[in-house]
């Protein structure tokens, strides 16, 4: 048996809430502040150059500004990052042509500023263990001596082990400030078995898995479905910060998580019961761009779907759902795994004759599509299998792939009818 190492985020309340509180809400205070400060500035030198200054950029440029200093300077350094990874998802989506796209908003409520979430790293926070404390440091500008800081007492669930602590959020969340306590655990690794799984991501059939004997297709239709009538409503509203504007984003936001953490769930779940060790996912990084590295056009319809698809996301929740179960994940690129013939190795971009359908001209493989691509990864950890000729094995299942859909009603997958 192996040990591993992962992270957990731990949710924990604050017993003293009465004593921390005010010094929270500053620093949320803050954190917000220094966003709208950014956010004035980017766009300042977005209508000047028609240029997004980098993350380092920013940084450089704001850090001798007095709102930077309201904050611990790591915790400045987190809100630019968020704004900066922010704005590059934003242009994304504009450089995709995405007209419906718009760019971070200010944090402001009328003329007040919400809480925003405050991260402290390594150099902003102090863990007492032993009496179940975390000391939070203030910024220069909010210290009313120079050993000024927070002393939070938090609580978590009985069975949460608060160990060798990597980063602290201070979260404000339905009228009270939470700490989000991200760990780092060493744990016990037992393979829940020697087969292998291997998962094509798109975005008709968000995955597809392939167990080598059997396939089994998840449509993405819930999730195309949310994404249409998010985008429409939206649409509706005055202003794309308003009040309903934020509700519907909320609500699209919950309704994705919810189905990623559901599908994550089944897969891993379907694996165990297969006994599967190692579920080899496909890469789809760089998907959004062609071989120059520019941004690809998939069109209007597919330029929103890319968009909107949280593969990363979903590859993550399936990661460290599969790392509880005992079962490895394994990343790998999805070059050519749509051209080639998993049954004997033929490449050949025609060999795709429909969107659905793969047909190999060489060996007469008629397969699924998508169970194909999902085979061909499935087999980047086999190296045999794809050199050993192939034709004899019985492959009369990937033409007929199984197909779980989403019941909104019960929030799960079921077998199609």
């Amino acid at each position: 048996m192996a040990k591993r190492s992962v992270t957990r985020t731990h949710v924990a309340s604050i017993r003293n809430q009465q004593q921390v509180r005010d010094g929270l809400d500053s620093l949320g205070f803050a954190a917000s502040k220094l966003w709208n400060v950014a956010r004035w500035t980017i766009g300042r030198i977005w209508d000047e150059t028609g240029t997004i200054p980098g993350e380092g950029a920013l940084k450089s440029y704001l850090k001798n500004h007095e709102r930077y200093a309201d904050l611990n300077a790591q915790s400045s350094q987190a809100v630019l990052e968020e704004l900066s990874e922010a704005f590059k998802s934003w242009y994304g989506h504009r450089r995709n042509g995405n007209k419906n796209a718009n760019p971070p908003g200010y944090r402001k409520h009328g003329d007040d500023h919400p809480r925003s979430t405050v991260t402290f790293k390594e150099d902003g926070f102090k863990h007492d263990s032993k009496n179940g404390r975390i000391r939070l440091s203030k910024g220069r500008n909010l210290k009313a001596h120079w050993s000024d800081f927070l002393l939070c007492e938090y609580e978590t669930r009985p069975d949460a082990e608060i160990e060798n602590v990597q980063l602290v959020r201070a979260v404000y969340e339905h009228g009270e400030w939470r700490l989000h306590i991200v760990c780092r655990h060493e744990v016990e690794f037992r393979s829940s078995g020697d087969r292998t799984a291997g998962i094509d991501l798109g975005i008709c059939n968000f995955a597809t898995v392939s167990y080598g004997d059997e396939a089994t297709l998840y449509p993405g239709g819930a999730l195309k479905e949310d994404i249409y009538y998010f985008a429409k409503e939206r649409a509706k509203c005055a202003h794309s910060a308003s009040r309903e504007a934020r509700r519907l984003d909320r609500k699209q936001t919950e309704r994705r998580t919810h189905f990623l953490h559901a599908l994550s769930k089944h897969i891993v779940s379907a694996c165990k019961q297969r006994s599967v060790g190692t579920i080899v996912v496909g890469d789809l990084g760089g998907i959004r761009d062609d071989e120059n590295g520019d941004a690809r056009n998939w069109g209007d319809h597919g330029n929103l779907d890319l968009h909107g698809w949280a593969f990363d996301r979903f590859t993550s929740m399936l990661e460290y759902k599969a790392e509880d179960e005992g079962i490895e994940v394994v990343r790998k690129s999805e070059r050519d795994t749509s051209k080639t013939c998993s049954s004997c190795g033929t490449k050949d971009g025609n060999q795709r004759i429909e969107r659905g359908l793969y047909v190999c001209d060489d060996c007469g493989t008629v397969a699924n599509a998508d169970v194909n691509g999902a085979e061909n990864i499935r087999r980047k950890v086999l190296p045999n299998l794809a050199t050993d000729g192939g034709r004899d094995r019985d492959n009369g299942w990937m033409a007929q792939p199984a197909v779980h859909l989403f019941d909104r009603s019960e929030g799960s997958f079921a077998p199609r009818e």
